[in-house]
């Protein structure tokens, strides 16, 4: 049985090794993976949110939602921005709403930037593709939005920017 076995992957692996295997992927060009955030974009700056370029996503994706936190937040992870129901884009412009938003930790709706009150801090801009536009009602809440998302990722990606004051 296992010779058989290995007989049916050995004819059938050109096959499986020629499909590419993509993964959805976001970026900005303000900062890399892991770099700083640019002042501009934090409470010390502007306070606006980056511009965001997504790659790769999935041709069934019906909406994108964003999460951006912070996990090094002294009080827990802080939650600076949500946004979901965003049409699948290429790119999210700089200091735009690309969707409808969420109350974040400070219980504002919008983007509040970087402001952590010592050391370095992460910023992980979390981007989820959907198979359909979520239904929330107004004043949701993130664990709502994750609630409405359960069996609907199609795929996600991560970008982390770091912040010293």
């Amino acid at each position: 049985m296992r010779v058989k076995l290995f007989i049916l992957l050995a004819m059938f692996a050109p096959l499986l090794s020629c499909q590419e295997v993509s993964a959805m992927r976001i970026s900005s060009p303000e900062f890399e993976n892991n770099g700083s955030i640019p002042k501009k974009f934090t409470c010390d700056g502007q306070d606006i949110s980056p511009k965001l370029k997504i790659e790769d996503i999935p041709a069934d994706t019906k909406s994108l939602a964003l999460i951006v936190d912070d996990p090094d937040a002294p009080r827990g992870t802080w939650v600076h921005w949500i946004v979901y129901n965003i049409p699948p884009v290429s790119y999210i412009d700089e200091n735009s709403v690309p969707g409808e938003q969420i109350k974040n930790d400070s219980g504002d709706y919008g983007y509040g930037g970087p402001c952590p009150p010592s050391g370095t801090h992460r910023y992980f801009f979390k981007i989820y593709a959907l198979d359909m536009l979520l239904d929330l009602q107004i004043g949701s809440n993130e664990q709502e939005l994750l609630d409405a998302m359960q069996g609907h990722v199609i795929d996600n990606a991560e970008l982390i920017g770091t912040y010293a004051r």
